[in-house]
C-alpha cells in the first residue's frame, strides 16, 4: 500500500518503501543502534540477492490515515536496551508523522543481538 493525502495543490503519493527507507535513516541516527536485520527467511533472501528495494530489517504496512512499523535491529553492548528503544520509538513516531503528516499507530521493535 502507499500513503495518499490530497491538498489544495493536488495528490501527493508516498510509497510505504520510501517510508522505510526514511526510517532506517532516522533509526540509524538514533545512539545504541548497530544494524538491522531481516525479519524472516524471505527478507533475508532478498537482501542476499540483492532484489527489489526493500529495507532490511523494516517493514512499513499503511491502512487509511495509520502506519505500523516492525523493526528489527542490532543494539551496541553496554548501552540500556530499553532506553535505547524507547528512544528510537519516539524519534520515529515523531520524524516519521512529521515526514508523511499520517499516524503512527504501532511500532513494533525487536533487539535481535547485541554487538561491540
Amino acid at each position: 500500500m502507499s500513503v495518499k493525502t490530497n491538498n489544495i495543490y493536488g495528490k501527493i503519493v508516498i510509497s510505504d518503501s520510501t517510508i522505510a527507507r526514511y526510517v532506517s535513516h532516522v533509526a540509524m541516527d538514533c545512539y545504541g543502534i548497530v544494524a538491522f536485520v531481516p525479519t524472516s527467511l524471505f527478507d533475508s533472501l532478498i537482501s542476499f540477492f540483492k532484489f527489489g528495494s526493500r529495507v532490511k530489517g523494516v517493514k512499513v504496512k499503511s491502512s487509511g490515515d495509520r502506519m505500523f512499523i516492525d523493526i528489527s535491529v542490532v543494539v551496541k553492548y553496554g548501552v540500556s536496551i530499553v532506553a535505547v528503544i524507547e528512544a528510537l520509538k519516539e524519534s520515529i513516531k515523531y520524524k516519521v508523522e512529521r515526514f508523511t503528516g499520517m499516524i503512527v499507530d504501532t511500532m513494533n521493535v525487536k533487539v535481535v543481538g547485541v554487538e561491540k
